[in-house]
């Protein structure tokens, strides 16, 4: 973990120390994966908010400097508005110590936040404030080698009871997914 003391006053942020970053971007870089959208991986992300009712849902490759959003489904305008009236809107990037998914790379393992104020390491992040975001429920993309691609993962703004069901939903789904992206660039075949 590192504190960043570039933050403003008052924000405490810790990103995990991710070793396998170099490793990882040259994994996803063989695979063909994590530089571009994804249509299949949208339509993917799209079924997984609706499976789930989250307003976000994302296939997300994590490399070595930021996090890359190759599935997105999110709504038309984010739903918090800026201080000058505006809705933010979530692009296909984002920088390694926004959101959570870094947590999951390094941990190796699913989260689940029901309510991100809960906890102080994960309520100051930046997507709390810009997004809206409240709750995450986010599980690990491990392909053959055993190496972390990135995430599958669903937000949504208002805090949520995901229970063991949710969770089970998002493991199964990123196991399967996982195994299907290694086959399309092996062989070939689509999603």
């Amino acid at each position: 973990m590192r504190y960043d003391p570039a933050r403003p006053a008052g924000r405490l942020l810790l990103t995990p120390e991710d070793k396998e970053a170099p490793a990882r971007a040259l994994r996803l870089r063989r695979l063909g994966l994590g530089e571009s959208p994804d249509p299949v991986l949208d339509s993917f992300a799209h079924r997984l908010a609706e499976c789930t009712g989250a307003p976000y849902a994302m296939v997300n490759f994590v490399g070595e400097q930021g996090q890359f959003f190759a599935g997105l489904h999110s709504p038309a305008t984010g739903p918090v508005a800026k201080s000058d009236g505006s809705r933010p809107r979530v692009g296909r990037s984002m920088a390694r110590d926004h959101g959570f998914c870094p947590h999951v790379v390094v941990r190796r393992k699913a989260l689940v936040l029901e309510d991100v104020s809960d906890y102080p390491r994960f309520a100051g992040n930046p997507v709390v404030d810009e997004f809206g975001i409240r709750s995450y429920l986010g599980a690990p993309l491990i392909d053959t080698t055993g190496m972390v691609l990135g995430t599958v993962c669903v937000a949504d703004v208002e805090p949520r009871a995901w229970g063991k069901a949710g969770l089970e939903t998002i493991k199964s789904t990123a196991a399967d997914l996982a195994a299907r992206l290694e086959r399309r660039a092996d062989d070939g075949f689509p999603l």
